[in-house]
């Protein structure tokens, strides 16, 4: 596969997050982009805008005839009919992450792991290489919210991606620069084990390029094992670490601190969005800029610019009365980090979360984390779990959380109930949390908290 020789490339799951990125990058280089996907979403109506040929309807008829290479993602059965079309007529078929491996082969690599955080600082880290005019190719999990994007491209030949460890995918990568945000339990349905889960982030760091770096949060589980020719740590403030942020102070929202290592440091920096979690992230995507010789002063300018990314402590409403925030969190440490960075922030305000659990599998090995991180919130309502590629599991509801959580107001709810009830009770500060169809609550909610 020469990626600068293809001509027309075929998308089996082109609205996915990270397909559509790579979608753009072909598109962008002026190759003839065509794809499949189930369903039309924002994401895919802005990549038809783009001049890339969707349609809706599994038909081997609708398919490319000419594609020189067909790219599918993991998330689509392997009976899926224009998958198997292709397969059994000879063309060249692989999955997203071939792709992303010959763009690290080809490109100065930085990528980002991690079972959280990487979409944040994956985003961060290309904004401010972006935003100083380093510049770099980004593949991201995420739509940035200060670029409306997932991709964008430059001529430098540098790529910052996000490395998902779903299906192992991100062992393929031979990154230059390898980040390491979080390992912890998650994919059991893939993994198995969370032992197996920690061979394979050992074995990322394994596939550094000679002469790279590692970069890691200070404190992983088996960090002992995480090995590179250079090796470093972030942390949001443990001083053990090579980096990390001092002087944090909230301010409307969002942080001012310093980030300070035994040999440089930079002052005075802002960041406009919430949860110290972020700021944690920042010190990494900061201390990647710095590694790459970035100046302090254009890395001060870059960050005060970041906007964040949708569905990633999202302000959808801000006022004095009520403040609204929409996150992707659909892991227990990721619920954790948005409750207490959004009551830190906005302490004395009666905090509600509204989760749709996301995987029946993921519920039940994670009923009592999630019941833990809920019950940091004031009030909880709970939709029934958005099952994406699972079946149902004899016993697995919502209510398996809503069990575990003692002495705070739980409500089981549908989601097509949720708008009605947030007009007849007024709010103060709102969470929607979950990697399903929860997002569609989005408009409606800001709709009608504006109005309050």
């Amino acid at each position: 596969m020469k990626l600068d020789a293809l001509k027309r490339v075929y998308f089996i799951g082109i609205g996915g997050i990270g397909m559509s990125a790579i979608a753009r990058f072909f598109n962008e280089k002026g190759v003839k982009v065509s794809g499949y996907d189930r369903t039309a979403t924002i994401l895919t109506r802005q990549l038809e805008a783009e001049g890339i040929d969707i349609h809706y309807t599994d038909d081997v008829n609708l398919l490319d005839q000419n594609a020189d290479l067909v790219v599918y993602t993991p998330a689509i059965p392997a009976t899926q009919t224009e998958l198997v079309y292709y397969r059994e007529h000879n063309f060249e078929v692989v999955k997203r992450s071939d792709v992303l491996q010959e763009i690290t082969r080809t490109m100065y690599a930085i990528t980002v792991a991690g079972t959280h955080g990487k979409t944040t600082v994956s985003t961060m880290i290309a904004h401010l290489l972006r935003h100083t005019g380093y510049g770099c190719n980004a593949f991201l999990g995420g739509i940035s919210v200060n670029y409306d994007k997932n991709f964008w491209s430059s001529d430098k030949q540098v790529a910052v991606i996000e490395a998902d460890e779903y299906d192992r995918s991100f062992l393929k990568l031979s990154p230059d620069i390898a980040l390491l945000t979080a390992i912890d339990a998650d994919h059991l349905d893939i993994y198995g084990t969370v032992e197996a889960i920690e061979e394979a982030f050992i074995q990322y760091s394994q596939n550094i390029k000679p002469n790279g770096t590692l970069l890691v949060k200070q404190g992983l589980h088996r960090d002992d094992a995480l090995v590179a020719d250079h090796k470093l740590h972030y942390s949001l403030q443990n001083v053990a670490a090579d980096s990390y942020a001092t002087n944090i102070t909230m301010v409307n929202g969002g942080y001012t601190f310093d980030v300070k290592q035994q040999e440089w440091s930079i002052e005075n920096i802002a960041l406009h969005i919430g949860g110290l979690h972020n700021v944690e992230n920042a010190v990494a995507a900061i201390t990647v800029a710095h590694l790459l010789g970035i100046s302090n002063d254009k890395i001060r300018a870059a960050v005060a610019d970041f906007k964040g990314i949708k569905r990633r402590f999202e302000y959808m409403v801000k006022k004095d009365e009520v403040v609204y925030i929409d996150d992707y969190a659909h892991h227990p440490e990721e619920l954790k980090a948005l409750i207490h960075g959004a009551t830190s922030l906005f302490a004395g305000k009666h905090s509600t979360v509204i989760f749709q659990p996301h995987l029946f599998s993921r519920t039940r090995d994670f009923a009592d984390g999630f019941a833990e991180s809920l019950a940091l919130a004031d009030e909880i309502i709970l939709l029934p779990i958005y099952p994406a590629r699972e079946l149902p599991i004899e016993g697995v509801t919502s209510e398996m959380i809503a069990g575990k959580i003692k002495n705070k107001k739980v409500t089981i709810m549908n989601r097509d109930d949720v708008s009605k009830w947030v007009a007849e009770n007024p709010q103060e500060l709102i969470i929607t949390a979950g990697a399903g169809d929860i997002d569609l609550l989005r408009e409606p909610l800001k709709e009608i908290l504006n109005k309050q």
